[in-house]
């Protein structure tokens, strides 16, 4: 579904940090169009981020978080050419699997 994440991976000093775009259109089923018909909810429930196989975060979304979210975290270890994978699932089932290489 939709663009690819923009996903960026920097090790300094054993830390890795991760910073994601995600495209998503996140509706939150409150939202009306232009006829006053409401516009269906269509959000990320869950986002997982993996590090060479190994779970490095797994948060829950709901309808509060905007529109493309952007996401930015730090963990220990990883090193340049490793691979760090983002996922996500939104509540109609739709998934995306974007993957980066350390830099």
């Amino acid at each position: 579904m939709g663009n690819p994440m923009k996903i960026r991976a920097a090790n300094k000093d054993g830390v890795t940090e991760v910073k994601a775009l995600i495209s998503h259109e996140m509706e939150t089923g409150q939202r009306k169009d232009a006829n006053g018909a409401v516009v269906p909810a269509h959000f990320i429930t869950e986002l997982t981020v993996k590090h060479n196989d190994k779970l490095v975060l797994a948060s829950e979304f709901g309808t509060a978080i905007s529109k493309n979210p952007y996401l930015a975290f730090k963990f220990k270890g990883g090193a340049k050419g490793d691979k760090v994978v983002v996922s996500w699932k939104d509540n109609k089932g739709d998934t995306r699997t974007d993957e980066v290489a350390i830099g």
